[in-house]
């Protein structure tokens, strides 16, 4: 297994065709790859591929990232879409370890969000869970603040002080996802 980071401009058309067809994400199907590349230009793509340089599991590093909380603004890197070709082989949770590794080593503030029926892969990977905290990041839509569609906020590297606010979120304090556009114009 090779273990590979990638920006979206360093990846092949076969390449965003397979990650898309990986994560099954309806509205994305008839994205291009040009397409692909300005969508997700403030992220990385971490990677396991196998002898002929197929994926076998990938994940997103989302690299613009803001959460407001008791209005303060804070930057993470946020792991999403992890997904593995083939399930039950271990190519996920290998991949979330070299993940979480290189984070730590680059010494990037990372969390990212699961459903609760996903608990059990993280905890076996050892990754500091926050479980039901997710619910209190509100999301802005067209009809105001609604709450986040995960349960859990998972830790792949984060500072004590972080993960202490983080655990101060509830129905009493809640986090605020700031879209990159409103945030440039703050």
């Amino acid at each position: 297994m090779n273990y590979q980071i990638k920006n979206p401009d360093e990846l092949t058309d076969h390449k965003i065709n397979h990650i898309l067809n990986l994560w099954e994400v309806p509205e994305w199907n008839e994205m291009t790859a040009s397409d692909f590349r300005s969508f997700f230009k403030d992220s990385e793509f971490h990677f396991i591929l196998d002898s002929e340089d197929e994926i076998l599991a990938v994940i997103r590093l989302n690299l613009d990232f803001t959460l407001e909380i008791s209005g303060k603004k804070f930057s993470f890197a946020e792991a999403v879409g992890l997904v593995s070709a083939q399930e039950k082989k271990g190519y996920g949770s290998k991949l979330v370890q070299f993940f979480k590794d290189n984070l730590i080593q680059r010494n990037i503030e990372s969390i990212g969000f699961c459903a609760t029926d996903l608990r059990p892969f993280y905890q076996r990977c050892d990754i500091e869970i926050l479980e039901n905290k997710a619910k209190a990041i509100l999301e802005s839509t067209d009809n105001g603040w609604i709450n986040s569609d995960d349960d859990d906020i998972l830790i792949f590297n984060t500072s004590g002080e972080m993960i202490e606010l983080l655990k101060g979120l509830g129905p009493e304090q809640n986090a605020y996802l700031i879209p990159k556009e409103q945030y440039n114009e703050l």
